[in-house]
């Protein structure tokens, strides 16, 4: 896929915990995980509203586009 997640990224620079993050922004483990490993299909406004809220960032901290060959 040509979008790539960098969730894991910003959470090791916020040295936050994916239990952390979930019981904040209050999502399940499973589906923030499925967020941060890339496996995604979609991603709702208000969680990567929440999701930056928590970590102090911005949607193009979190997310990022590269072309496909």
């Amino acid at each position: 896929m040509a979008i790539i997640v960098n969730l894991d990224v910003m959470m090791a620079k916020r040295k936050i915990s994916l239990n952390e993050l979930s019981e904040r922004i209050d999502i399940t483990q499973a589906n923030l995980s499925i967020l941060k490993t890339g496996k995604a299909k979609a991603i709702r406004f208000s969680t990567l509203e929440a999701i930056c809220r928590e970590l102090e960032c911005q949607p193009g901290d979190l997310l990022e586009y590269r072309k496909e060959e």
